[in-house]
């Protein structure tokens, strides 16, 4: 299976669980792996999984409605990809939250999530 990704999308959001998140925020990235066979595309839009949509989509997920949980988050935007672009066959949303509010030295904390079109 063929893929597309994009990788290392950063967004200020005011996901958590704790207040001063909300009033806050912090910088969340987001990667996801677009799966969908293009092996031999017609070199048209139209016939591909239109990236930019899947961004804007992506964009509207972290920033639009605060969750206490990435898990939720990248659960809303995996089905959210999924039903916006019907030509992919799975997707992987991982939600990256580098300044998580933990008692120690860390380098990320993510939720990954992988969703097939039929798990819609």
């Amino acid at each position: 299976m063929s893929r597309v990704v994009l990788e290392g999308l950063e967004f200020h959001a005011r996901h958590g669980v704790y207040d001063t998140e909300g009033v806050l925020g912090a910088r969340f990235v987001v990667d996801a792996e677009l799966y969908y066979d293009f092996a031999g595309l017609p070199d048209e839009l139209s016939a591909a999984v239109n990236y930019a949509a899947v961004y804007i989509a992506i964009q509207e997920e972290v920033t639009g409605k605060r969750h206490q949980l990435i898990e939720v988050l990248a659960d809303r935007i995996a089905r959210r990809i999924l039903s916006d672009q019907p030509g992919l066959a799975r997707v992987t949303v991982r939600v990256h939250k580098p300044f998580a509010p933990l008692p120690g030295v860390f380098r990320d904390v993510f939720a990954e999530l992988t969703l097939e079109q039929e798990d819609r």
